[in-house]
C-alpha cells in the first residue's frame, strides 16, 4: 500500500469567491472548495450582512487539498495570478473590505510560505503598484449559502472577472 497523506486547507480571499472558487477547483490535487466568509466578529454572518460591510468578513475560498497532489506554493501562485493584489478594499467593480486580498494561514509553515511569496510577487516587477495583500491567521470559517457553492459551475460557466 501506498503512504497515506493528509489532507490540508488554505483560505483565500481575491474578490467576488464566484470566480475564485472556480480557479481554484481546476487545479489538480484540490479536492474541494467552499465559498464563505472569514475574518470578521460576527458568528454566522449572511451574505447580506458581509455585503453590507458591517461583519468585517471577507469572501474567502477554503481549499482542500492534498500535498502530494499539489503544493501550497502553487496555490498561492494561482491566488496571485487570479485577481489583482494591489487594488486596497475592492476588485474592479466591486468595492468594500469583504473584497479584500487575504492569505489567511493554517500552520507556521503556512505563514511562512505566505510571506515569502508575497515578497516574491513584491519583487516581481508584474505590479506597477505596491501589493496590499493581507496576511492572517485562519479564524473560523462560515460556509456561504448554498447556492454561492459552485456559483460559475451551476451556472453553466461564465465568470465574473472584470
Amino acid at each position: 500500500m501506498g503512504e497515506k497523506t493528509s489532507l490540508e486547507k488554505a483560505t483565500f480571499g481575491a474578490g467576488c469567491f464566484w470566480h475564485v472558487e472556480e480557479e481554484f477547483r481546476r487545479v489538480a490535487g484540490v479536492v474541494s472548495t467552499l465559498a464563505g466568509y472569514m475574518g470578521g466578529w460576527k458568528e454566522h454572518p449572511t451574505y447580506e450582512e458581509v455585503c453590507s460591510k458591517t461583519t468585517g468578513h471577507a469572501e474567502v475560498v477554503e481549499v482542500t487539498f492534498d500535498p502530494a497532489g499539489v503544493t501550497y506554493d502553487h496555490l498561492l501562485r494561482v491566488f496571485w495570478d487570479c485577481h489583482d493584489p494591489t487594488q486596497l478594499n475592492r476588485q474592479g467593480p466591486d468595492i468594500g473590505t469583504n473584497y479584500r486580498s487575504v492569505i489567511f494561514y493554517h500552520s507556521p509553515e503556512q505563514e511562512l510560505a505566505a510571506r515569502a511569496s508575497l515578497e516574491r510577487e513584491q519583487q516581481s516587477g508584474r505590479h506597477a503598484r505596491p501589493i496590499v495583500t493581507e496576511i492572517a491567521p485562519a479564524a473560523t470559517f462560515w460556509w456561504a449559502e448554498e447556492y454561492h457553492q459552485h456559483y460559475l459551475e451551476k451556472r453553466g460557466g461564465g465568470s465574473c472577472r472584470w
